[in-house]
């Protein structure tokens, strides 16, 4: 039984997969992050053009 469990407490590859998800887990936030602020841009640029060209042509 103390050899399992020191065989278990030496394996590390539970750790690197934790840390891959972690990664993977930041990289998906700065991706939604970055497509919300990019999806409230060019919606204000398209409200704008869409006023812009309404209004010319009253």
């Amino acid at each position: 039984m103390s050899k399992f469990v020191t065989s278990f407490m030496k394996d590390e590859s539970g750790a690197t997969a934790i840390e891959y998800g972690l990664i993977a887990a930041l990289i998906a936030v700065v991706i939604i992050a970055g497509a919300s602020t990019l999806g409230k841009n060019v919606g204000a640029t398209f409200n704008t053009i869409a006023s812009n060209v309404s209004g010319t042509a009253s």
